[in-house]
């Protein structure tokens, strides 16, 4: 997953959790409710910092995990 502002992330369907690792200190956010097809456009965008600010950051509830 190239990019220059996400470094790594995860999702887990069963709880609709994406988890979000970003550059360059590494902090993680878990994003709720984040539909199956949200991801996978995620996954498939050719810019994922573009993606995540135009349809995952202002849209769903986040947490900082420590």
């Amino acid at each position: 997953m190239p990019s220059t502002v996400i470094r790594n992330t995860q999702y887990d369907p069963a709880t609709r959790i994406l988890s979000v690792w970003f550059v360059p200190h590494g902090n993680r956010y878990d994003y709720e409710d984040v539909a199956p097809a949200t991801y996978a456009a995620f996954m498939r965008a050719p810019s994922k910092g573009r993606f995540f600010n135009k349809f995952i950051k202002d849209h769903h509830r986040y947490r900082r995990v420590a």
